[in-house]
């Protein structure tokens, strides 16, 4: 089969959406398919367009046996009329793209945003072709959830688009069973519409490796025992609970806290650093993927986050996985599906978000117990092994494509049938 991926971000950006789609289409080409990528120029998360790419209003490159079109967008970060204008840009200019590929037999649209809907509802008219549409974020629900939102008319039109957005796709995928119990129950999609993707992880790219003194030492940190977060620095994520506790750790002195990464919330997570004058804590810029395996292996506790919402419950941060692969005890201070993956893997240790006193507590005793927190690790690493390598979840997949294919065909052709018993009555 011939797939086309519709997203506005995707590598060299780095971030748990660019490497979820780039491990998509690695696993659909690695199992025959011929994928096709329609993007925007890379400017995330700093909301400008990278060097190599400005001043372009269009690309085309070939990595790895995907054939990948950029198109201009107006480049920003954050939230607000500048991000949102940024998704009606690429909205409109993907068009240009998505003209000149090859025809596909699946359109494949990933969101948020949301608004990408529509091209790829356009793009599915265009090549006489079905669409799936890829939940990653219940959005606009999340926004409200969190606050970054208010109810107004310009939240009733999204929630109007979202719906018809599920109507026209021919199937909607979740990334989290949250999500699909979302879609099915409060969104009314159809259960032989939803198809069930997962995050996951490649093991062949982060693994566990013997702790990398030297960049220990270029960071500065030669001598500290090392919690790392690593990933995206969103509101969502509430990472401050990490400073607090971190400030409630100061006695420690051979503890640091190690943040990878960058996000809209990210300065402001620096800001609280500064204010709380923390000396055990240090902020790098994200790193390529390839290259994370060296950063797990100087830390000792990896350190996973959700703010206290409804919205959080259905999630389940894709940096688990991949502190997972690393083989890295992990503390979660989240509820509901991220909850569930720790407790069902016995990979780490809970706590209740946005409780930075049992946050620093349950460091403490991980900090503690180093034995105790490598055979977690190593639990974790067999866990995610097992149940969501990459090249198994896109398998399964396409088993779930195919199957719903079939039962949808069939029921067109029981209606063909019951339609022309009417016609001969008649």
């Amino acid at each position: 089969m011939r797939f086309l991926v519709l997203s506005q971000y995707f590598p060299p950006e780095v971030g748990a959406t660019q490497v979820r789609l780039a491990s998509m289409c690695r696993e659909l080409v690695r199992a025959g398919h011929q994928v096709d990528v329609v993007t925007g120029m890379p400017h995330h998360p700093a909301g400008k367009i990278f060097p190599g790419y400005r001043r372009r209003f269009c690309s085309l490159e070939f990595e790895g046996g995907v054939r990948v079109r950029r198109t201009w967008l107006y480049a920003a970060t954050g939230s607000g009329w500048r991000r949102i204008l940024s998704y009606f840009s690429f909205m409109m200019t993907c068009l240009y793209s998505i003209e000149r590929v090859r025809k596909p037999d699946y359109i494949f649209v990933d969101s948020p945003p949301l608004f990408l809907g529509v091209s790829g509802w356009l793009a599915s008219v265009y090549w006489k072709c079905p669409f799936i549409f890829n939940v990653a974020d219940l959005w606009p629900d999340s926004v409200l959830d969190l606050g970054v939102m208010k109810e107004g008319v310009f939240v009733k039109a999204a929630f109007g688009l979202e719906g018809w957005i599920y109507r026209r796709a021919q199937f909607v995928n979740a990334v989290t069973r949250g999500i699909y119990d979302v879609l099915l129950t409060r969104k009314n999609v159809p259960a032989d519409k939803i198809l069930f993707l997962p995050n996951g992880v490649d093991t062949s790219i982060i693994q566990p490796l013997p702790s990398d003194e030297s960049l220990k030492k270029q960071l500065g940190l030669a001598g500290k025992r090392i919690a790392i977060y690593a990933g995206n620095h969103g509101y969502a994520a509430g990472a401050e609970q990490i400073l607090q506790a971190a400030k409630l750790l100061e006695s420690h002195a051979d503890l640091h806290f190690l943040f990878v990464g960058d996000g809209p919330d990210k300065l402001r997570l620096q800001s609280l650093a500064a204010d709380l004058q923390l000396q055990n804590t240090t902020f790098l810029d994200s790193v390529p993927l390839d290259r994370m395996s060296s950063y797990l292996s100087i830390a000792e506790i990896a350190l996973v986050t959700l703010r206290k919402a409804g919205v959080t419950r259905g999630a389940r941060p894709a940096k688990t996985f991949v502190m997972m692969a690393g083989a890295k005890p992990i503390i979660l201070a989240a509820e509901g599906e991220a909850e569930e993956l720790i407790e069902s893997s016995q990979a780490g240790v809970i706590v209740p978000p946005d409780e930075p006193e049992q946050f620093a507590s349950a460091i403490l005793a991980m900090y503690e117990n180093p034995e105790a927190a490598r055979e977690m690790g190593r639990r974790g690493l067999a866990y995610v092994r097992e149940k969501f390598e990459w090249s198994k979840l896109v398998g399964n997949w396409l088993n779930q494509l195919h199957a719903a294919e079939t039962v949808r065909s069939a029921a067109a052709t029981r209606l063909e049938a019951v339609a022309d018993r009417f016609s001969k009555v008649s």
